[in-house]
């Protein structure tokens, strides 16, 4: 064996083992420490650069994306997907600002790092400025759309919780409002995107806005059908006067069951996944592994005769 590689060999055994002694040798906090801080915690949701106030290089994004045209189809979408996201839709000249100026930065650097320094040909050098133009536009509404996907999921996945505390708020005697108000001061739930647009909702109502149109808005921001359905509920129980409790805990029960379906669907899909994976990656190594020493000897053994 070389030195080098026996030396290399040393250096990250040691090195691990070093790392293993400290991580045994760090306190950890007991469960019960862990969940009196997740009680007591104050701390606010962690906002990105389109939920707070604007900077002066926001308002520079700003007025960049000002001077996009757009039709009013395209505002509408725009402005539908930044909310879906949990964004203000009065930062939608922001985000057009971002993807103007990253398509203008991508093909920059491109050329300053690679295209003029090293590519000789100039089809390839201007097909490659097009497509990091074309991708840095793109970019932002790929994040966009993969933010409001996972809190689409979030909703979902905190809705059958939320309406089992709300079951227990109407049962023990508060009203629809009061329910919401107090699942909003729930520590527990203080991150979770379902309350922060049923905290918008109780805002609209107490601003003026009919209660009937705020759960209608509050599906609709998030685009979560679950929501809509149950802002659907709420309104017809309200308008039926049927037990809001019974209401909560079915709607409760037939989100849990799909959300088991949806589950069991995930997992039937995961042997077909893993096939290529299996085929194309593990295998090859296996037969690699496997076949090779008895390949190789046999190629020895016939150039032997």
């Amino acid at each position: 064996m070389p030195l080098s590689v026996l030396i290399a060999l040393v250096f990250i055994g040691i090195t691990s083992l070093l790392i293993f002694v400290i991580y045994l040798l760090t306190p950890k906090k007991s469960i019960l420490e862990e969940r009196l801080e997740s009680l007591a915690s104050t701390q606010p949701e962690v906002l990105t650069m389109f939920d707070k106030p604007p900077t002066s290089f926001q308002k520079f994004l700003g007025n960049l994306g000002a001077n996009v045209p757009l039709r009013v189809q395209d505002y509408g979408k725009y402005v539908k997907m930044l909310v879906a996201a949990g964004i203000r839709k009065e930062r939608v000249p922001v985000f057009l600002g971002v993807k103007i100026l990253l398509a203008i930065i991508l093909p920059v650097l491109y050329l300053i790092l690679y295209g003029i320094p090293v590519e000789k040909d100039n089809t390839m050098r201007i097909l490659l400025v097009v497509f990091f133009a074309i991708l840095g536009f793109l970019l932002p509404t790929y994040w966009v759309r993969r933010k409001a996907k996972n809190r689409q999921e979030a909703i979902f996945h905190d809705l059958p919780d939320v309406l089992d505390l709300m079951t227990v708020c109407v049962e023990s005697g508060l009203s629809m409002d009061g329910s919401m108000v107090r699942i909003c001061d729930e520590p527990f739930f203080k991150k979770s995107p379902l309350v922060r647009e049923m905290n918008i909702a109780i805002q609209e109502t107490r601003a003026g806005k009919p209660r009937i149109e705020a759960l209608r808005d509050m599906g609709e921001r998030a685009q979560v059908d679950d929501l809509k359905s149950f802002g659907a509920m709420l309104v017809q129980t309200e308008r039926l006067g049927t037990s809001l409790a019974q209401s909560l805990r079915v709607h409760s029960d037939s989100l849990r069951t799909i959300r088991r379906q949806r589950a069991e669907e995930a997992a039937a899909k995961l042997p077909v996944k893993l096939l290529f994976p299996l085929v194309f990656l593990i295998f090859p190594a296996l037969l690699v592994i496997i076949l090779g020493p008895a390949v190789l000897r046999i190629i020895k053994m016939f150039g032997e005769i």
